[in-house]
């Protein structure tokens, strides 16, 4: 039986997600570029490349073109959009130091995530069924439950973006008259709730990871 034709690297570079995967970053370059110019066109061009996220692992399983390479633009490309995001949110809410703790957790927790996961010779960082955590086993066990918590921070990121006035808002005050108006504040008190566990999570998952690490050195000095 012929093995199946080795791809060339300029055909992984090419695979259908990661052609997506550089159409996302194309739209984040536009629409960061013009966020505080038209925040509306910013937050479309956005949340068109949050849903490709989605849709190139859908097509990687779908067309069998799932790669390291990919993934790992994928990644990238989710925490540095992610961090500009909050960037930008602690320049124009007070206090900004919360958006900023927030972009260290997401970073530092997904980059011991990755490192633990090729230390300990797993394939995905998503492999945790051998976790302790059923927080942490539930969410990453659940593509929709994943989903739902991921969609959550991002849309209240968008949200909070819109609402600001200024450059100064202050972000309890925001939070609190968008809870008084009608339909906001059930989205709100939604997406809030998802963005919490999210938190929660990557919590969960740095502790975790930083666990692997630790183990890893001590089985070798044994």
């Amino acid at each position: 039986m012929a093995k199946a034709s080795r791809p060339s690297t300029l055909a992984v570079y090419l695979y259908i997600p990661n052609i997506i995967g550089y159409i996302r970053v194309l739209l984040n370059v536009v629409g960061f570029a013009v966020c505080f110019e038209n925040k509306k066109i910013f937050s479309l061009l956005y949340l068109i490349s949050f849903v490709c996220d989605a849709l190139d692992g859908w097509l990687a399983r779908k067309f069998n073109q799932v790669s390291t390479f990919g993934a790992v633009l994928d990644m990238l490309t989710d925490r540095i959009s992610t961090a500009c995001l909050l960037v930008i949110l602690s320049q124009v809410y007070r206090p900004g130091l919360i958006f900023l703790s927030l972009l260290a957790l997401d970073i530092g927790s997904h980059w011991l995530q990755m490192y633990s996961t090729f230390l300990v010779g797993k394939s995905s960082h998503k492999d945790v069924k051998d976790s302790s955590n059923w927080l942490f086993r539930a969410y990453y066990g659940s593509r929709t439950f994943m989903g739902y918590c991921c969609v959550s921070c991002e849309v209240l990121y968008i949200m909070l973006f819109l609402l600001a006035e200024n450059q100064t808002e202050n972000l309890p005050a925001v939070l609190a008259a968008a809870a008084k108006q009608t339909g906001i504040n059930i989205l709100l008190a939604f997406v809030l709730f998802g963005c919490i566990v999210k938190q929660l999570v990557n919590v969960i998952q740095m502790k975790t990871a930083a666990d692997l690490c630790v183990l890893y050195d001590i089985n070798k000095k044994q």
